[in-house]
């Protein structure tokens, strides 16, 4: 299954069926990108009405191909797909990408449509991603075969999504919050390539250190199962799925032609399978960061280090509320912290250094926190004021997070303008930021329970 899926996310030549030239089309739309992504392979548009398209030469049919691409991309009308099989089986293509809708999503005939594209392909000896869905992308070798509207850097994040558009929002926030994907793929309605498929393949994937799932529907739970826990504990899986309510799981069917289940059923099964599940598009990404730039946390012990009083008493009730428990500090510790902090510092965890702390005085309380061996982690937190330069005071918390590299350091750089330099430089350096304390004690404690869980 490797070299057929080699075919799809690292192919050597690729066919597109239904390029065309027409504005607002989306055979025009994938052949742009496939162009302008930077693609070194070869590109073969397919369509009869054309001599060339956007510089390249534009061939009649499948047939008259120069030889087999590895990877084809369909993107004709649904009525037209399943017979496009056979003339793929004939040319010898093995991996076809269907971005075309109009199958189980359209009804009794999309139903019927559906099933003979299954047919077609089995028989034909085809294996298929899709239909209805955006494409795939490798940003590392620029194949972009989507009709997105950007493109993603390349990072170590596998994103697998059921939607196409929530896909491509996704792709579009990407490009501009600087998030790196190793891969990202989306895989409409699963007539083939399902996610036990792709949660194997970029398990096994060295430039791949997550994986991330959106996902409405699930055809074949036993191999989904299988997949997710088999690389669970090695490569983190994150999933955000749809369809809880009664009246979600509804609007999925309409969506997908699938029928969500019972909600109970899929948070058993995540849990047993060893994943993440979170409720939002938002802890899908935070969780991405924590993954790909902190270590676990061995346990649920947070410290809060912070220049103001407010978010940090926020920040603990909702440690609170879910479980988590407010690190005690050694008697050692605070002792050290008395020699040095202001007369009115707060004495215990949370470890407020007030307003008009320097950085080099947060760095002691930042490093005195990370020694403590009753701390499990430590949570940044800082505000702007008018003496407070944030780009200073992230330095200090990337030079002590790197010297304490066993610990998770989680920030929360509060503000917009003022705090942009800081939240850069935390980024750059593996830190991840979050606008306020709330979100980055849910992503501790979502990596808290996921090492429980693994355990």
């Amino acid at each position: 299954m490797k070299k057929v899926l080699d075919h799809f996310f690292r192919p050597q030549s690729i066919a597109l069926i239904g390029a065309t030239e027409k504005p607002g089309k989306i055979g025009q739309a994938v052949l742009h990108n496939l162009i302008s992504g930077g693609f070194k392979g070869d590109i073969f548009p397919v369509n009869p009405k054309y001599d060339t398209l956007q510089g390249l030469k534009c061939y009649a049919s499948i047939s008259k191909l120069p030889s087999a691409p590895e990877l084809t991309i369909i993107v004709t009308p649904a009525h037209i797909v399943p017979g496009l099989m056979k003339d793929c089986g004939k040319k010898g293509i093995v991996s076809v990408l269907v971005l075309s809708a109009g199958f189980k999503e359209a009804g009794e005939t999309g139903e019927m449509q559906f099933r003979d594209l299954k047919a077609q392909a089995k028989e034909n000896g085809i294996r298929l991603i899709g239909p209805n869905c955006l494409g795939l992308v490798t940003p590392a070798i620029g194949l972009n075969a989507t009709f997105a509207p950007s493109m993603p850097e390349t990072g170590r994040v596998a994103f697998i999504s059921q939607s196409a558009a929530m896909g491509s929002a996704i792709l579009d926030w990407a490009a501009e919050k600087n998030v790196g994907f190793s891969h990202f793929v989306s895989v409409g309605n699963m007539a083939d390539i399902g996610f036990d498929h792709l949660i194997d393949y970029f398990g096994s994937d060295n430039r791949t250190a997550c994986i991330l799932i959106y996902m409405e529907s699930l055809v074949n739970a036993r191999k989904f199962m299988s997949a997710a826990r088999a690389f669970a504990r090695s490569k983190p899986i994150v999933i955000l799925k749809a369809g809880r309510s009664k009246e979600g799981a509804r609007a999925t069917f309409s969506h997908t032609g699938s029928m969500a289940g019972n909600d109970a059923v899929y948070d058993a099964a995540f849990h047993r399978a060893g994943v993440i599940r979170v409720a939002t598009v938002q802890q899908l990404f935070d969780c991405a960061s924590a993954l790909s730039m902190q270590p676990l946390p061995t346990n649920n012990r947070l410290a809060i280090v912070t220049n103001a009083g407010g978010p940090a008493i926020l920040a603990t009730d909702w440690l609170m509320q879910r479980g988590g428990a407010i690190a005690s500090l050694q008697s050692t510790a605070l002792a050290e912290l008395d020699k040095i902090m202001p007369a009115a510092w707060s004495r215990s965890n949370p470890v407020d250094v007030l307003g008009d702390a320097t950085p080099e005085l947060y760095r002691a309380a930042l490093k005195t926190c990370l020694h403590d061996p009753g701390v499990d982690a430590v949570l940044c937190i800082l505000t702007a004021q008018n003496m407070t330069d944030p780009a200073a005071f992230a330095e200090v918390v990337v030079e002590e997070s790197k010297k304490m590299k066993s610990k998770p350091v989680y920030a929360a750089w509060m503000g917009m303008r003022t705090v942009g330099a800081g939240r850069r430089y935390l980024e750059e350096h593996k830190i991840p930021w979050f606008p306020f304390p709330e979100r980055a004690v849910e992503v501790f404690m979502k990596m808290v329970n996921y090492r429980e869980t693994l355990e």
